[in-house]
């Protein structure tokens, strides 16, 4: 597998948040490394979870995902989401947000650009599961100057949980 790790770390893929809220009200976010595009008719996007995640498991209770893009000036919050983990803190009660129409999914606030999108189908990816997602609701374009926060931003971060 060195050979997928060279060619992946080649790619340098950018960083999103996603969050999510369960029926019951739980809410939970995390760092996520492996997401993008996946359809154009219909428009569809995949976010993969690791089954290790507290997300992962309160995502599998919910309907909708919030998926987030962060610029590089926003570190701390992709530390945030990324090394703490829902099992033993409150990410919220750190984090600027507004509770979205679907589901009360958390769009956190100052971020480049996000979406919520309704979960279509759950995809099994081995130690990942790949929540496929029809967005439903989406901000307003972001600044495409400001960059995005990606992988190689984050290679000195401590995870929450293991992979």
């Amino acid at each position: 597998m060195a050979g997928l790790d060279a060619f992946t770390a080649l790619l340098d893929h950018p960083l999103c948040v996603v969050t999510t809220a369960a029926p019951d009200g739980e809410r939970a976010g995390c760092l996520v490394g492996f997401a993008s595009s996946c359809s154009l008719r219909p428009p569809r996007f995949v976010a993969w979870l690791s089954r290790e995640n507290h997300t992962y498991r309160v995502a599998c209770r919910g309907e909708f995902l919030a998926v987030h893009a962060l610029s590089p000036g926003q570190r701390e919050t992709a530390r945030l989401f990324g090394e703490e983990t829902g099992d033993r803190v409150d990410k919220f009660a750190r984090a600027s947000f507004s509770p979205s129409a679907y589901g009360g999914v958390p769009v956190l606030a100052d971020c480049v650009a996000w979406f919520v999108g309704r979960v279509e189908a759950r995809l099994d990816g081995g130690d990942h599961v790949g929540f496929l997602l029809s967005p439903v609701s989406e901000s307003p374009p972001g600044d495409a100057d400001a960059g995005l926060i990606r992988l190689s931003d984050a290679v000195d971060f401590t995870p929450g949980h293991p992979a």
